[in-house]
């Protein structure tokens, strides 16, 4: 799933930029470069919501664009990120069904049956 917000991007006096996102409120961060902060923004972004939603608290809804004002020298930018990255991975067991032969290989190939498992349902469900 993935999720789109505004941020404001202001240049800080020391080089760099800090970055808010005003629909989040304390969601903030900064960069030592633009790409930097672009970077720090989408992981502060994603760690943010998935830990709104981790909580059972209320997800806000992102503002348009354009109904910010900003300061000379700042700029908005949308900040795009796949939440299912910064889910955190709680395992939960579950038994499947497969070939005695295919198990038994397997095992003498000293496969990681979870692992694939893992690696086969997030490629099947695009994640």
């Amino acid at each position: 799933m993935k999720a789109v917000y505004p941020a404001i991007f202001s240049p800080e006096t020391v080089g760099g930029y800090s970055v808010i996102f005003p629909d989040l409120e304390g969601c903030i961060t900064e960069g030592d470069s633009l790409t930097h902060a672009l970077e720090m923004a989408q992981e502060a972004l994603g760690l943010y919501l998935v830990s709104l939603e981790e909580n059972k608290r209320t997800v806000p809804s992102a503002s348009e664009i354009n109904t910010r004002e900003i300061k000379q020298g700042e700029f908005i930018n949308l900040v795009m990120v796949e939440l299912n990255q910064y889910r955190r991975d709680k395992q939960a067991k579950t038994t499947v069904t497969i070939p005695e032969w295919l198990k038994k290989a397997g095992e003498e190939a000293h496969v990681n049956f979870s692992g694939i498992l893992q690696e086969a349902l997030r490629q099947k469900l695009g994640y």
